[in-house]
């Protein structure tokens, strides 16, 4: 998970000013339909949807636009239906990326990603090029200055967490996806606030990235982030805290 809470930090502060202009509200209704459509309306037996009904209450959504995004997937409103579509590719560096999209209109999204790869210093690959350095974990994000660490391992361990460690001011703790909700439940119940929650794809080795391939990189992750059918990015590398708190003060 090396950079993960650092970019994650830079993520916020560009989440927030998404939300002032409504475009976070967009994906997120996108995922709120899809996770409907494919695994129902109900929370407590759709993972996928749950985590992005939690994600829609912290960007401050609406919640008629929440239930009517899980009508519209349930099929209970009329609304359009939307393909997963998974984008392999490599990055500056020889980083692998993940970018999971959703869209009416595959031919045009994958135009688009190609452009941007073009443009961005990145190519895609082809199916199963990369996917296989991944694993869906769960993955929980806590300030250290909450809790002291024996206390926390003891919680989320018996929680059914996989593992956790420090990275910068933070705890991380991984899970896997079907004990994720028990994790941030036994969290809840101590009543220990956590920074980032969600269902994430963690790769199983990283590659350092430095110089002018960590901010080449950095720039391409963000303009397939900004595009209107890009849902998530997921890749693996590992840049210096040193430059990327330099490309984060940009």
């Amino acid at each position: 998970m090396s950079g993960h809470s650092k970019w994650k930090t830079n993520k916020g502060k560009k989440m927030a000013a998404d939300a002032a202009k409504g475009k976070i509200y967009t994906k997120l209704i996108k995922e709120i339909t899809a996770a409907a459509r494919e695994g129902g309306g109900n929370t407590d037996n759709n993972v996928r949807l749950r985590t992005a009904i939690a994600h829609a209450k912290e960007a401050n959504m609406p919640s008629d636009n929440v239930k009517m995004a899980v009508k519209r997937g349930t099929g209970e409103l009329p609304g359009i239906v939307y393909e997963n579509v998974v984008y392999e590719a490599y990055g500056p560096g020889g980083v692998a990326i993940l970018a999971e999209a959703l869209t009416d209109n595959k031919n045009r999204t994958t135009a688009e990603v190609r452009n941007i790869m073009s443009k961005k210093g990145g190519n895609l690959a082809g199916a199963g090029a990369v996917n296989w350095m991944f694993t869906k974990k769960g993955y929980i994000s806590i300030d250290k200055g909450l809790i002291g660490e024996d206390e926390l391992m003891n919680i989320v361990l018996e929680a059914g967490a996989e593992d956790m460690k420090h990275e910068g001011d933070n705890y991380e703790i991984t899970t896997s996806v079907q004990d994720f909700e028990k994790v941030k439940e036994a969290l809840q119940a101590k009543d220990i606030k956590w920074q980032e929650a969600e269902l994430t794809m963690v790769p199983s080795s990283v590659v350092k990235v430095a110089g002018n391939d960590a901010k080449q990189l950095l720039g391409l992750i963000d303009a397939l982030e900004e595009h209107d059918d890009v849902q998530q990015v997921y890749a693996n590398f590992d840049i210096p805290d040193e430059i990327m708190e330099q490309i984060n003060a940009e």
